[in-house]
């Protein structure tokens, strides 16, 4: 029987084991820390029976993921909630973007925007499945959707700044800009509205929801999958050198590039590792989390009902902030992404005691204390909340590095999410998984499809490997 050996039991890692295991590969995988989950664990951080995410927390592209969707977590406990508003961003004067899984009722909230919402959006929401059956593999490929992909392709290649010119009210603008800043980037930068775009768009297709009881819960989920089909996980089994993986048909590396290099850079071939060496780390976030008493008091009340509020202000004011960030420099109002994941899972909550999940996007590498700011952007928009804060916990670049080796200076993206590298990661091929080593694959986060829990960069290196065993 073939067998494989998965280093790195993350949402990729074990996606990885899955798909092998359910194509009669006989998998082992060996995951460094205590638990699998790597970015999608769950647990108290700062009060008793007060359940925190630990990195990944909204899940639209993993609800959506084609091979989430096959395997049917659903079956093995996961329980899906969505809160009533996705994404709400707020402003200084009261006014907010809110973002509903509805298309329709978030153009009629956007007024004369409302019109300019669907037509960027429409299509791209309708056609979504069709349009990340291309996007959500490497790029270099056979379209399977040429038609869609070309009416889409135009306005992928665009800077998130033109596309917010389409806007005339800030409070569609500033909703735009606050999706389109997950991409870590500087907004002014060609592709940069790619992301945006079909995140938003996966939004009015799926939703942005929760899982259960926690991200950990998906993890939870995808274990009791693997178990089902005999697959070993073993835990605190750390991986540094070629000796400590067991000799296996197939390897697959839940891994950062820096990582892999450590462990197969003598063996691949000396174009590839030049390729790995060169493999820039995106900028960082520093995270905090919060236990507070009853609710945030919004200035605006619809922010309550967000279960993802974007903290940051005008289009402008994100453009500038991220663009500062980008060039080194730690402004006073960063970039805020805030969680309110008790909204739609009240679960999560002890009592009348809720979580707040919150991070900012700071200089790579970003050594300082951003507590107090990520604090001061939320009350800017929520007079009172530091009244009503019991506990904190703060995690900086360093301590999610130390959480997580792929987390590299703090860098959860697995990787710079600029020029080339946003569509080329980790090296331009048309296998980009393979390391060039016979049966030997990398599948984490810094592969295509990038970041997230929709398992895909797992599933499509398990694919490769596959295929090369067909060969």
């Amino acid at each position: 029987m073939t067998s494989a050996v998965v280093v790195g039991g993350g949402p990729n890692g074990l996606a990885a084991a899955l798909h092998l295991a359910r194509n009669d590969v006989e998998v082992t995988v060996l995951e460094a820390a205590d638990t699998v989950g790597g970015g999608a664990r769950s647990g108290e951080l700062t009060l008793p029976g007060v359940i925190h995410d630990h990195c990944s927390a909204f899940h639209p592209l993993a609800v959506g993921s084609p091979f989430w969707r096959d395997v049917g977590l659903e079956q093995y406990g996961l329980v899906w909630r969505w809160p009533e508003i996705d994404c709400a961003h707020p402003l200084d004067s009261g006014d907010a973007g809110l973002l509903y899984q509805s298309i329709d009722e978030t153009a009629a909230g956007l007024g004369e925007d409302g019109r300019r919402w669907r037509l960027l959006f429409g299509d791209v929401a309708s056609g979504f499945d069709d349009l990340s059956a291309d996007l959500l593999r490497p790029i270099i490929n056979v379209p399977r959707h040429p038609l869609r992909l070309a009416a889409f392709g135009p306005r992928a290649l665009l800077p998130a700044s033109a596309v917010a010119r389409v806007f005339r009210s800030p409070r569609a603008r500033a909703l735009f800009g606050g999706i389109a800043a997950h991409a870590f980037n500087r907004l002014d930068r060609p592709m940069t509205a790619s992301l945006g775009m079909m995140i938003a768009a996966s939004g009015h297709r799926y939703g942005w929801p929760v899982a259960e009881g926690g991200s950990g819960a998906i993890i939870d989920a995808a274990v009791s999958a693997l178990r089902s089909y005999g697959v070993k996980i073993e835990t605190g089994v750390r991986v540094s050198a070629r000796t400590d993986i067991p000799d296996a048909d197939l390897v697959l590396l839940d891994l950062s590039p820096e990582q892999t290099l450590a462990i197969y850079g003598d063996e691949m071939p000396s174009r590839i590792a030049r390729s790995y060496r060169r493999y820039r780390v995106g900028s960082s976030a520093f995270k905090v989390d919060y236990a507070i008493d009853g609710d945030i008091p919004w200035t605006n009340p619809d922010c309550g009902r967000a279960g993802t509020v974007h903290l940051g202000g005008t289009f402008d004011e994100v453009a500038s902030t991220e663009a500062s960030r980008a060039g080194g420099v730690m402004v006073p109002n960063p970039f805020v992404l805030l969680g309110q994941q008790y909204v739609a899972d009240p679960t999560r909550s002890a009592g009348n005691v809720n979580p707040v999940y919150a991070y900012a996007h700071v200089p790579k590498g970003y050594d300082g204390d951003a507590t107090d700011l990520v604090t001061q952007q939320i009350e800017r928009f929520a007079p009172g909340f530091r009244d009503r804060i019991l506990a904190t916990r703060s995690t900086g670049t360093r301590q999610l590095h130390d959480y997580n080796a792929n987390f590299a200076a703090g860098d959860i993206i697995g990787g710079a999410n600029d020029g080339l590298q946003m569509l080329l990661r980790p090296r331009t091929a048309i296998d980009p998984y393979s390391l060039g080593v016979d049966g030997v694959y990398l599948c984490s986060q810094s592969t295509p499809p990038g970041a997230g829990v929709h398992g895909l960069c797992g599933a499509n290196a398990a694919n490769s490997a596959l295929t090369w065993l067909q060969r």
